[in-house]
């Protein structure tokens, strides 16, 4: 049997640059941003760079001190910038808008932020399961949990996330998950994971002095293992 931590990268490794490997199509639309983002940045940065290099050091670097102003340039600097912020705002939108949509939901979890573990509720059932999931000792530093927060692959999930104490965050960058645990408050998210693993995550708000030490796991398993699984409980 191959393992899955060897193939794919859904936590975090020494020396990391780049983002964890995608899992879910939230992540997708992400990564994909990030790159379209990317490639205006470079293209500022060259064009820019050249016009700086030839003003200092180019033959006509004493003739544009001459010139006041030029209608011609300002309409161009002026027109360059709204059409890049235009083509860097259509695609962010469309998926702010994407990212908040829930698709009729097969499975509702809820997690909420305590100092300093998660808990997590599946309401679905007739009978209604919750754990508390604590940070353990093992391979991973500081993300080893002792329950894992078990979910099927390739479903619509509903995600409520709310807190008992302090602000948290709730946080798994392979899944595209941000989302602000609030006390009193429920925050909501849709995810669809596409493919079966171990994914893990952290708080990522600042909730006190262990703040560190509550990290996610999720274990993402097939619809009849999640469906064995909740057989044995």
């Amino acid at each position: 049997m191959l393992n899955m931590s060897s193939i794919y990268c859904d936590a975090p490794e020494n020396w990391g640059f780049g983002f964890q490997d995608i899992a879910s199509p939230t992540m997708y639309g992400l990564v994909e941003l990030h790159d379209h983002v990317s490639f205006y940045l470079v293209l500022i940065l060259v064009v820019v760079s050249w016009f700086l290099v030839r003003g200092v050091y180019g033959s006509h670097a004493i003739s544009y001190a001459r010139n006041s102003h030029g209608h011609t340039i300002e309409f161009l600097w002026t027109l360059a910038p709204a059409l890049i912020l235009g083509a860097i705002a259509l695609p962010s939108f469309r998926l702010l808008y994407l990212m908040d949509e829930i698709i009729e939901p097969q499975v509702t979890i809820k997690a909420i932020g305590n100092q300093w573990y998660w808990s997590y509720e599946y309401s679905d059932y007739a009978e209604p399961l919750s754990f508390d999931s604590f940070l353990v000792d093992g391979p991973l530093r500081q993300l080893n949990v002792d329950n894992y927060l078990v979910l099927p692959v390739d479903t619509s999930i509903r995600l409520l996330v709310t807190s008992s104490d302090v602000i948290h965050d709730f946080a798994v960058p392979s899944l595209g998950l941000k989302l602000d645990a609030v006390p009193g408050r429920l925050n909501s998210s849709g995810i669809i994971i596409s493919r079966p693993g171990v994914f893990y995550g952290q708080c990522s708000e600042l909730c006190g002095y262990l703040h560190g030490f509550m990290p996610i796991g999720i274990k993402v398993v097939s619809t009849e293992n999640y469906l064995n699984w909740l057989a044995t409980l």
